[in-house]
Order: C-alpha cells, then sequence, then structure tokens
C-alpha cells in the first residue's frame, strides 16, 4: 500500500516536470479497446499536501475527459479521495444476455470489462473505498462502494465532489433548473462549456460535444437509498457533481449505514451521437428483475382525457373507451378528478370516487371492450394510502397508476419511487411516474414501471409555444438518453408558430401531423399517449399509422441524426420496421439508408408532410423524403410474402 504526502515545492516541480504527475494508476478498456479509462492518485493544486484519486477517459487513442477529481464529502471529515493508498485491484470481464418486457430492446446484452480497485485512505486504521467500474463498448460508469469500517460506520454525506473535465471546450446541451425541487420540465440549451454559469445547476443527462473525437453525455443510474446528482459548472471545461439535499437537513444529502453504494456515475459516448441513443447502458446497470412473472405486464397505446379537455364522468369515460376500442388501443387513462375528497386538510382519498364517476360501471365498461384503465393520482394520496389503494386498484381490476407531482429526487423521495415499484407489483399494478426526476433504469429492476415524463412534453402547448419542433428534435439526444419518456404524442390540431394560439380545450401543437406521426418512433415509451380527443382523428388516414405502431420494441437503430436539427431512428417488432424522422423549424430534404431492413422486400406505408404514399422497397433502397419546417414522417415496412 502506498500513501503520498509532498512538499509544495516538489509538488511544483512535478507540475513542471510531467504537467500532472500519477501515481497508483489501474485502468480498463472496453471490449473493442475503443474506450479506456485509467485512474490514479494525482496532485489537485499546488498549495495541497495530498494526492486525490482521479480519473481520465479517451475515445479511440483521443483524450475525452481530462484528469478529473473523485470523491465523497462526509461531514467533519476529510474528503473519501485524498491522500488514498491503493490495496488491490482486479479487472474482469463479463458477457450476458438479458431480456425484457418493455422497451426499445426485447434482448439486451450486457457485455463490459470490470474493474475493482479498493483503497484505504490515512494508513491501515483509516476509512476504505471501493471503486467499481465497468467499461462498455459506448460508455464507462463507475461507483464508490463503501465498506464499513471503524472510522466509518454511520454516513452522514453532505455531497459528491466527482468532476467531469472534459478535453475540450465545445458546444453543450444543458437544462438548467431552477432548484432542486423540480420536475424536469424545461426546454435544453445550446451553449460552450465554459460558458455556463457556475450558479446554474444543471440536470442530467447532460450532452457534450468534443469536435474530432466523439459524443458524451453525463447521467447515472440505480439511485437507490442515495440522492439525485445534478451537475455545476466548476471552471473551463469542467463540472462538478451536486446532490439533491434532504429536506429535512439540507446541509446533508445522504444519511444512513456502511455500507452503501453510490449510483452509477454514466458517461455515455459514441463517435456519433445516434450511438448514445441506442445505448442500454443505464438500464443494465440496475439489478435484475424482482418480479418473476412478468406476464401480467404488457405495453401499449393509452386514450387519455387529460390533454384534451375531456370530463370526468362516467358517460365521457365510455366515449374514450369506445374510441380505444374501434382504434386498437390497448388503455385508457383517467386524469385528475375521479377520487373523492380527502378529509379536511388530507389528500384526496383513491379508494372513493366523486358521485359523477361510476368506476366499477366503467371498469366493466372497459372489460367488456377488451380495455385496460389506468388511473391518475397525486403522490401525497399514494404516499398516504399506498398499501390501501392499491389493494383496491387491484380488486376493482384497475392497470396501472399515473403518479404525479413528486417535483423532487432527495433521498426520501428516491425511496417512494422504490416503495412504489414493490407495493405496485405486489398488487399487479403497472405504473407510469409524473412530475418525476429522469430516469436511472429502474424499470429494469421494477419491469412493472413502464415510463415517466420527466420531460416538457405536449402537455404545455395548452399554456403556450415552448413545445416547439425544434425541442422536439433536441429531446431526442438529451432527455431521451436516459430512459422512457412519456411526452404524449399525438395532436391533430397542427399549426405554424404564427397561427399558434394557447388554449385548454383541443390544444393547438406546433409542427406538421407527419411530425406527430413520427414521435410515436422517435420516443421510447412502453405506455404511448394518443393524446387528442377521439373527435379529433375521426376520418383522418394519418391516424392508422397511430393504430398499428408499437409501444414497445426487439430492436432499435438510430439511422441518420444530427443534434438541434433533425434524427431518424428505425425501430423493429417482431417482423415489422418503423421508421420515424422529425426536422427543427427549418425544412430539408434528407436520404435515409434503408440498410437495417436486412434480406427480403418490404411494403412500405409512407406517411409524410406531402400525404400517404404506398411502395416496395428493400435494404438497398435509400428513402427520400422532403420535410416541411417543423415537418416530418413516419414509414411502416411489412414484409412481403
Amino acid at each position: 500500500m502506498r500513501f503520498l504526502r509532498i512538499s509544495c515545492v516538489a509538488l511544483a516541480a512535478a507540475f513542471a516536470a510531467f504537467g500532472q504527475a500519477q501515481s497508483d494508476p489501474v485502468k480498463v478498456t472496453s471490449p473493442d479497446g475503443q474506450i479506456e479509462f485509467r485512474m490514479f492518485l494525482a496532485p489537485q493544486e499546488v498549495s495541497s499536501e495530498y494526492w486525490r484519486l482521479a480519473y481520465q477517459i479517451s475515445f479511440r487513442g483521443k483524450p475525452l475527459m481530462d484528469t478529473s477529481y473523485m470523491g465523497l464529502n462526509f461531514r467533519d471529515q476529510p474528503v473519501l479521495g485524498v491522500n488514498l493508498g491503493l490495496v488491490t485491484s482486479k479487472t474482469q470481464a463479463v458477457d450476458e444476455t438479458y431480456t425484457t418486457p418493455a422497451g426499445k430492446s426485447k434482448s439486451v446484452r450486457d457485455h463490459y470489462n470490470l474493474l475493482t480497485a479498493e483503497y484505504m485512505q490515512n494508513g491501515t486504521l483509516g476509512r476504505r473505498l471501493t471503486m467499481e467500474v465497468r467499461a462498455y463498448d459506448d460508455g464507462i460508469a463507475f461507483r464508490y462502494d463503501i465498506p464499513w469500517s471503524n472510522p466509518l460506520q454511520d454516513i452522514f454525506l453532505e455531497n459528491d465532489s466527482t468532476q467531469f473535465r472534459f478535453a475540450q471546450d465545445a458546444d453543450a446541451y444543458p437544462l438548467i433548473l431552477r432548484n432542486y425541487q423540480t420536475n424536469y420540465e424545461d426546454q435544453y440549451n445550446r451553449i460552450t462549456l465554459s460558458g455556463i454559469h457556475p450558479d446554474d445547476l444543471i440536470g442530467l443527462p447532460f450532452l457534450v460535444e468534443q469536435p474530432g473525437v466523439g459524443w458524451a453525455a453525463i447521467t447515472e443510474a440505480n439511485i437507490d437509498d442515495f440522492s439525485g446528482m445534478y451537475l455545476h459548472h466548476l471552471e473551463g471545461r469542467a463540472m462538478e457533481a451536486a446532490l439533491s439535499p434532504r429536506l429535512d437537513d439540507a446541509t446533508l444529502a445522504v444519511t444512513g449505514h456502511a455500507p452503501m453504494n453510490s449510483p452509477w456515475r454514466v458517461v455515455l459516448i459514441g463517435s456519433e451521437p445516434g450511438r448514445l441513443m441506442e445505448s442500454d447502458i443505464v438500464a443494465s446497470l440496475n439489478p435484475p428483475p424482482a418480479i418473476s412473472d412478468t406476464s401480467w405486464i404488457k405495453p401499449g397505446k393509452s386514450a387519455w382525457n387529460g390533454w384534451s379537455g375531456g370530463a370526468r364522468d362516467t358517460a365521457t369515460i365510455k366515449r374514450y373507451i369506445d374510441f380505444a376500442a374501434d382504434s386498437k388501443l390497448q388503455y385508457v387513462l383517467i386524469d385528475s378528478g375521479w377520487a373523492a375528497p380527502g378529509a379536511e386538510g388530507m389528500p384526496a382519498d383513491l379508494t372513493k370516487t366523486v358521485p359523477t364517476t361510476d368506476m366499477p360501471e366503467i371498469l366493466r365498461y372497459a372489460k367488456s371492450k377488451n380495455i385496460g384503465v389506468w388511473l391518475w393520482a397525486h403522490w401525497t394520496s399514494v404516499q398516504r394510502q399506498m398499501e390501501e389503494a392499491f389493494a383496491v386498484f387491484e380488486k376493482w381490476g384497475v392497470s396501472g397508476v399515473k403518479i404525479d407531482g413528486m417535483n423532487r429526487d432527495d433521498q426520501w423521495m428516491v425511496d417512494f419511487y422504490h416503495r412504489v415499484a414493490k407495493t405496485a407489483a405486489a398488487h399487479r399494478l403497472m405504473v407510469d411516474f409524473d412530475g418525476a426526476y429522469k430516469p436511472d433504469g429502474l424499470n429494469r429492476t421494477w419491469p412493472n414501471v413502464l415510463t415517466r415524463s420527466a420531460v416538457m412534453g405536449s402537455e404545455y402547448s395548452k399554456w403556450g409555444a415552448r413545445v416547439t419542433p425544434d425541442h422536439d428534435v433536441m429531446l431526442a439526444f438529451t432527455r431521451g438518453l436516459a430512459g422512457p419518456m412519456d411526452y404524449g404524442p399525438g395532436g391533430f390540431k397542427n399549426v405554424t408558430a404564427a397561427e399558434f394560439e394557447p388554449r385548454e380545450e383541443r390544444p393547438m401543437v406546433l409542427g406538421t401531423r407527419a411530425h406527430q406521426l413520427a414521435l410515436y418512433v422517435v420516443f421510447e415509451s412502453p405506455l404511448q399517449m394518443v393524446s387528442d380527443a377521439p373527435e379529433a382523428y375521426k376520418g383522418q388516414a394519418d391516424f392508422d399509422f397511430i393504430k398499428t405502431v408499437p409501444a414497445s420494441w426487439d430492436q432499435t437503430r438510430v439511422v441518420s441524426a444530427q443534434v438541434g436539427e433533425f434524427v431518424a431512428v428505425a425501430r423493429r417488432s417482431g417482423a415489422e420496421w418503423f421508421l420515424g424522422g422529425i426536422t427543427n423549424r427549418d425544412g430539408r430534404e434528407i436520404e435515409v439508408p434503408l440498410e437495417f431492413l436486412g434480406s427480403g422486400e418490404f411494403a412500405a406505408e409512407i406517411y409524410s408532410d406531402s400525404g400517404v404514399e404506398r411502395r416496395r422497397v428493400g435494404a438497398g433502397d435509400r428513402l427520400k423524403v422532403s420535410l416541411a419546417a417543423g415537418g416530418g414522417f413516419a414509414v411502416r415496412f411489412v414484409p412481403v410474402k
């Protein structure tokens, strides 16, 4: 074991002679050898007497992440990351495959090389730290494992001081949030790394370009008994982690007892942004499913009586059930207003309904039409009545619950998500989190958690013109990297910016009809809303695409993409392929190669800004499409027998 303590003079000489001195280096490379992660001890600054744990990442032989310091800040203790000595390290190769009941890939290859490095702080009586690092072909993930030791039994963690120091100052795409009590519902920005204000709170995922090297996006996975991570601009090219504070003590982020694991800190990496969109790393970093029988977990599309101003009375809900059945949808979501008011000062009572909502009759009618029912609930009601309400929902025959309004990811609230997932699974209920924090792969362990919002989606069209085609394109490269996204596509009142006006009833949407169709392919969500009122779709030929497009996939390929400009995504379900492409405010012509189709001939049903067209195509063809401003295209490919 080696510990380092050097004088300021020696340290200055080390900087002068070697640029950045290193000690105890360990490394791991991705299975394809393109990504390398190096971890070592290095002097943080000339005035420091201690060296600190740090890492670097290279991609295809070029620096992607410069020396970035690591560590955890505990109350009344030195940073767990300084004055460490490497005790032991080992690497191993892992290559496994698992299947999912819903998502962007039915079969997922979990292939990585693992580095495990154990450190001791301040000699043999000091605190211990184990670093786990996984190197995938499409990214790096690492986490802090804190074992029990005499100096560290009770945990009072103030913050995570992990840094992400990019090799170049270049374009970044931050989601700037007002504070830690957030629903992630805002627009992403484009700015250089060095131009981000140090007071800005950055939500994840955080996308950054490194010209001549590749693309990277920072996010996290497997948040469990911990708080969510954000980023602050440290200086220049460097970002630093920040943890959501506890509500009962804002000076702390995490409390508990050793042993404890941090969530995985994830850096998605690719030569093109589309490679990041295809990645399954976030899900793979979570534990295997805790549910043995997943036969009742069924992805699908849902009519929704909330976005378009539908009432909650029994007759209206039956009309939505009829629409869902006629349109070959699988579900109806009944939005807020169905549950009876609670006692004075208490949230709504989820075990009772308002007089105008006859839930037994609604559920009987839905069952007769083979339509499942989802119910909206505010999280405060769920917290108060979770076991009781979920048991009632199971007895009623409810398919799932959409839980809204959390707007936090502190340690307590993260635990709430896990309790919901577990309790819902026990009652065979699927879950959609609204007013939520970003996905972290929870849906792998609890596959009954189909989706979540954490996005400024179509609902915001009721209140202003912030949900634009530019915003939609950007979501594919940012929020979409984290996991399933309940955006709520399908608005059929399509207008230009000059025609747009916000309204609660029958909201308008910016962009073309074909743009809205394409969102069902571009945005992944095993529960997809069909947001507009039933009358909006009556007699509309474009609606045929929404009827046939699946909500879950066997395979996903990004076939053409330019960040902030346009994106085209192909997804396979069984033998059929679906292709969706959208552009920003600019019209353009694009040519999409169809190699993803594989062998054979396909009947292509093409919905574009020019109308509906049918033709036969094969893998050797290229699809030329003209997109209007704010436009898009959607294609269904059916094998020709």
